[in-house]
């Protein structure tokens, strides 16, 4: 137990001040004296021990009636290992412009508000803390690194099933540990958000896994580096979330992981750069079964790496000409709507010039053929009125399911296509007959056939003729009552009638095609 004698000079000023919660600030009012970088050279007019820290907060001074005891410290240095873990803490903790020795450890403890402002700490241990208020670490420094014996690594913040009331403040923050996790957060409650925005910074990766955060995620200008060859930069994987916002400038030298993850409202990544992790092989987006209203992708440029869209739900989808790179999983992806980002003005992608010819470009970014992307992209079609626009995308995904079949299941693809373009193109029959009836009736009109039976039958009309020979079914009496001395149009006769029944057949097979749902 530390007595009042044993006290250093600012410790005493900091033990007098607690009880009626004033602030005891060691500044020296010099900038160049009072940077936080340098404060393992402030000498003992400005060191503090953990100890006493941790005593004042445990009760080691009786309050004052009528007063609220609060620990407000600034400029000093902290010396030894502030241990507060399962800690039933009465009173905030409140630290600005600090230089910590060693970490800080809150897990398992139940405390007051917390806020450690502009310092630098070699790690914050909070894993199953519970904060009634915020956790505010706004411009402070963190840093993993080796604990004291007996105590293991810690990461830059671990926030493990921890409940914060209030918001989770890291604001100008940069907390780095390259091989390790920057933030270890699973299971984290934050009723009032987390704030990584004014430059923020992590190195190593920002695991929220299953995270449920009613006030959002909000990563405006946020810059994430993971050095891993396949680094995760965020990984966000179940989590419940309001809103998750990477943008205006946000950056992730790493990849983003969403899988499973619940966004009640927005999802934007809007003027954000998507680098994927350094080796440049690992995938930029990762949201297989990812859930949001509405997902802005309007990123500053291309991404570098894989987006896999694969099971997502989105009600609006938003995109510009650098959402996507080279290879997009879509096979399962479904959304409501499409809209466009051209010079700042948002609109329906229909509107757009071009429009199906570049969203079929979008889904042959998908390795493989599946029907899915396809359907979903027709459907929304359909839904806005533009049924011919539906037929092109169905009539391309037959075309690229004709690149998977064997050679005859190929070769009679073509066929379908140039005749009935698989029955999305039923036009495309009557030009065939057209121009086969054409060519007959100039054929046989200049020529005279011979009667099968002299003095029976109709007279001969090249015109009828022509087109009973291309009824497969059924007669109009010429075909059955003359025939050809003449070889070559006999034989033209005889495609005619072949004709007839590929175009009969076709536009039979055509028409069940579009009646199947792939």
């Amino acid at each position: 137990m530390l007595s009042y004698d044993e006290l250093t000079s600012p410790e005493r000023e900091l033990w007098d001040a607690f009880p009626e919660g004033h602030r005891v600030d060691l500044r020296m009012g010099v900038p160049e004296d009072d940077l936080v970088a340098e404060g393992g050279q402030w000498g003992p007019g400005r060191t503090v021990r953990a100890g006493v820290i941790g005593a004042l907060l445990l009760g080691a001074n009786s309050m004052q009636p009528g007063s609220v005891a609060c620990l407000r410290l600034a400029g000093a240095r902290v010396s030894g290992r502030l241990n507060l873990a399962g800690a039933q803490i009465a009173h905030a903790l409140w630290l600005e412009d600090c230089w910590f020795e060693e970490g800080v450890d809150l897990s398992g403890a139940s405390t007051q508000a917390i806020a450690i402002v502009g310092s630098r700490v070699p790690g914050v241990e909070a894993s199953l803390v519970r904060i009634d208020g915020p956790l505010d670490l706004r411009r402070s420094r963190l840093a993993s690194g080796s604990a004291p014996p007996l105590h293991r690594r810690v990461t830059g913040l671990s926030l493990t099933n921890a409940h914060v009331s209030g918001a989770v403040k890291l604001s100008g923050a940069e907390i780095t540990a390259p091989e390790e996790w920057a933030v270890s957060a699973g299971g984290l409650v934050a009723e009032g958000g987390v704030y990584c925005v004014d430059g923020f910074v992590a190195r190593g990766e920002i695991r929220l896994l299953g995270a449920q955060l009613p006030g959002g995620l909000h990563m405006r200008g946020a810059h994430l580096v993971n050095p891993g060859p396949h680094g995760v930069a965020l990984a966000l994987d179940n989590a419940v979330a309001s809103t998750l916002d990477l943008s205006d400038g946000f950056i992730a030298n790493g990849t983003i992981r969403l899988r499973g993850a619940r966004i009640s409202d927005k999802l934007t990544f809007e003027g954000a750069i998507l680098n994927g992790p350094p080796d440049g092989h690992g995938p930029s987006l990762v949201a297989l079964l990812m859930q949001a209203v509405d997902f802005d992708f309007t990123l500053a440029q291309p991404p570098t790496g894989i987006v896999d869209l694969r099971g997502a739900q989105v009600s609006y989808l938003h995109d510009n000409e650098h959402s996507w790179p080279d290879v997009v999983e879509l096979d399962g992806f479904v959304y409501g709507s499409i809209k466009m980002d051209e010079a700042g003005e948002r609109r329906e992608a229909v509107t757009r010039r071009g429009s199906v010819a570049h969203r079929m470009a979008w889904i042959r970014r998908s390795p493989g053929y599946s029907p899915q992307p396809y359907e979903q992209l027709a459907s929304w079609y359909r839904k806005v009125g533009h049924d011919d626009d539906a037929r092109r995308v169905l009539l391309a995904k037959q075309r690229h399911r004709r690149q998977t079949l064997h050679p005859a299941a190929r070769a009679w693809g073509h066929l379908l296509d140039a005749t009935v373009g698989y029955g999305y193109r039923p036009w495309l029959t009557g030009v065939w007959l057209l121009a086969l009836t054409l060519l007959g009736t100039l054929c046989f009109g200049t020529h005279s056939p011979s009667p099968v039976q002299r003095g029976e039958g109709a007279r001969f009309q090249p015109l009828v003729y022509t087109l009973d020979l291309l009824m497969p079914i059924g007669g109009l009496g010429q075909r059955a009552a003359w025939y050809w001395s003449n070889d070559s149009l006999q034989w033209l006769a005889y495609l005619l009638i072949a004709f007839g029944w590929v175009l009969t057949t076709a536009v039979i097979a055509g028409v069940t095609r579009t009646l199947q749902k792939n």
